[in-house]
């Protein structure tokens, strides 16, 4: 048994990068629940020693206990947002916001698509791109109804939205929660670096969007003047829940923005603004919402790479990538940018970024944070907008297609593909020229 467990730890990269690239299959195979392969790998790893399962070694503290490697940061402010975001949507809120916007379109479909797209993804910046496409179908299937139109082109333009938007923040898609807390990024970090080149990426697609979809964006004017007449008066729910939860939400947008002037991290923002709300609600129905699935798998995933990483694996990498570039701070953003977009679609995005993420930090280790800064955002940016190319790249894609398809519109994998190949490629090339000339010339 000795000799077994010393072969093991002799060999602790072969063993942790096997488990990692198998967990890697049966994820993109999707035949078991990712949440399951996560946690089994986890164990998997527990049990053949690559990470301690005890805090204490020899008398001192274990570098290599399990615990250290799961990143608190990201699953505190994963749960304090999807608290606050369910809580909130109680009230009606979020409905409201979206019929008003789209009242006063007064029912062309095509101002009713770049509304859709606004709202979608600046909704995904502050709440997460999962939240808002949930909280934005129902309205899209009751406006398409009342029309008389397919909504496939609406969701399509959501799904696309919801990715380019969650891009600018910090929130709003979980691979950025991961490089934050990683880099050690504030909310403001986010806004200042990528907003400009999010929002011209987003007008630009929306365009092309418009253009792709104008033989099917037209109905008849009786059926606009539905949009025009529908009444929102009964959409808020609960008055006193709104304000509430818009006062508290508010407040920890603020306390984001303001993380650098009062050094609170944006785990513990969320988490108060959580607690506040949770004050007025029974948690139990509450902690019912919260998507536990994505919690866990966070957390199997953290505890996979961390085995990597232990072993040395993630710096046998780090230090493979600054060979093949020469340590060109060029070569090493444009192949980071092109291959995290590429991979994103393929694959999940969250464990392709939890993978980078800390790859990234060994770079800094060795060529420091100016050479790596740039590296970061083009994680980010081929990350998140490399969701958008197949229906699989991100949570949001999948939720809306399993919901079209459930209603009587399915979204084709083939199909969506059409949409998504060429929108990522332009969001990749307007990334690219932006990497280029804001840090590399």
């Amino acid at each position: 048994m000795e000799n077994f467990i010393n072969f093991i730890h002799s060999n602790a990269i072969m063993f942790s990068a096997a488990i990692l690239i198998v967990a890697y299959i049966f994820i993109a195979l999707e035949k078991i629940p990712k949440v399951t392969v996560a946690l089994l790998g986890a164990s998997v790893t527990l049990i053949l020693g690559l990470l301690g399962q005890d805090k204490l070694l020899n008398g001192n503290f274990d570098a290599g206990y399990f615990i250290n490697f799961i990143d608190f940061n990201v699953i505190f402010l994963l749960v304090s947002m999807m608290i606050v975001v369910s809580i909130a949507s109680r009230s009606g809120m979020f409905n409201w916001v979206a019929v008003e916007m789209l009242k006063r379109t007064k029912g062309h479909p095509k101002l009713i698509l770049i509304a859709l797209s606004v709202f979608t993804a600046v909704a995904s910046a502050f709440l997460d791109n999962v939240t808002t496409v949930i909280l934005i179908m129902p309205v899209t299937f009751v406006i398409a109804k009342e029309l008389d139109i397919n909504p496939v082109p609406f969701l399509i333009t959501e799904i696309l939205a919801s990715n380019i938007g969650g891009t600018a923040t910090l929130i709003g898609d979980p691979p950025n929660i991961i490089i934050g807390s990683s880099a050690g990024f504030s909310f403001m970090d986010f806004l200042l670096e990528l907003t400009d080149i999010v929002l011209l990426i987003l007008a630009v697609c929306t365009g092309i969007l418009l253009f792709i979809f104008r033989k099917e964006l037209i109905c008849k004017p009786e059926k606009m003047k539905n949009i025009v007449e529908l009444d929102n008066s009964h959409t808020i729910t609960d008055k006193a829940l709104m304000f509430r939860a818009g006062l508290v939400l508010f407040l920890v947008i603020v306390g984001f923005v303001l993380h650098d002037v009062i050094h609170i991290q944006s785990c513990v923002v969320a988490l108060a603004g959580a607690s506040v709300l949770l004050l007025f609600e029974k948690p139990k129905n509450i902690f019912q919402e919260v998507e536990w699935n994505t919690i866990f798998f966070f957390i199997g995933l953290f505890i996979i790479i961390g085995g990597l990483e232990h072993a040395g694996g993630i710096k046998l990498m780090s230090e493979w990538l600054l060979n093949i570039t020469n340590g060109s701070q060029k070569a090493t953003a444009m192949i980071i940018l092109w291959a995290s977009g590429i991979l994103s679609g393929i694959i999940d995005n969250i464990p392709y970024t939890a993978t980078m993420a800390p790859l990234l930090v060994e770079v800094q280790k060795v060529m420091g944070v100016e050479y790596t800064h740039p590296l970061w955002w083009c994680l980010s940016l081929g990350a998140c907008l490399g969701g958008n190319m197949t229906i699989i790249g991100a949570a949001a894609n999948v939720i809306v297609s399993e919901t079209a398809a459930s209603a009587g519109y399915p979204i084709k994998f083939m199909d969506f593909l059409k949409y998504g190949v060429l929108i990522t490629t332009v969001s990749l090339i307007m990334s690219t020229l932006y990497i280029w000339f804001r840090f590399l010339t």
